[in-house]
């Protein structure tokens, strides 16, 4: 958010505050201002600060507005190009709230230790949320997750259930779900 959008957002915050059911006019600021702290500031000046022809306050102006509006010093400042604070920290929230569920899944099946490390692999990536969204399209891709099983753990393919029941010859590899469709080694979603 850039300065003159800042300062627009706070006259429109103290109309509300003062009762007027709207923003304050610059000009009302300006009155205010000088009313109620003394200190001298021009119309056209907030004006070219709003609009951005003014790009940066002086340190006077700067202490003035925040003690009127009651914001820190810091805050009348452009913020850096991309910034969003409300963004990234619910993002972060809700990853770290995914990565201790993760942990707890991964120590309650800590009797299987492949299970348990793959858990808590996930939970230590950077993008857990993406992981978890990556599998959900591989699991809603017809054929691939048995193919990358076969690619990335050849080793391991005779201890899969899902193998065992490929090598019987395809013997009851799918189970039928309430609405009688074939549903391959997953659970079936409902239909909307």
């Amino acid at each position: 958010m850039k300065l003159g959008e800042k300062i627009r957002y706070l006259r429109e915050v103290e109309g509300s505050l003062r009762g007027l059911g709207r923003a304050m006019s610059q000009q009302e600021l300006v009155r205010a201002i000088a009313a109620e702290t003394g200190a001298k500031l021009s119309q056209s000046y907030l004006s070219q600060i709003e609009s951005g022809t003014r790009p940066h306050l002086t340190n006077t102006t700067r202490q003035t507005l925040a003690a009127f509006f009651k914001v820190h010093p810091g805050y009348l400042v452009d913020d850096p190009e991309g910034y969003s604070p409300e963004l990234q920290s619910e993002l972060r929230n809700m990853e770290d709230k995914l990565d201790l569920w993760l942990i707890s899944g991964a120590e309650r099946f800590r009797r299987d230790p492949e299970l348990k490390q793959a858990l808590l692999t996930l939970a230590q990536h950077e993008h857990s949320r993406e992981c978890l969204l990556l599998l959900e399209a591989i699991m809603d891709t017809p054929g691939l997750m048995p193919r990358l099983v076969e690619v990335l753990r050849p080793k391991n393919r005779d201890q899969r259930p899902e193998n065992r029941d490929q090598r019987s010859g395809g013997r009851d590899q799918g189970k039928a779900n309430a609405d009688g469709e074939k549903v391959r080694g997953r659970k079936a979603r409902a239909r909307p």
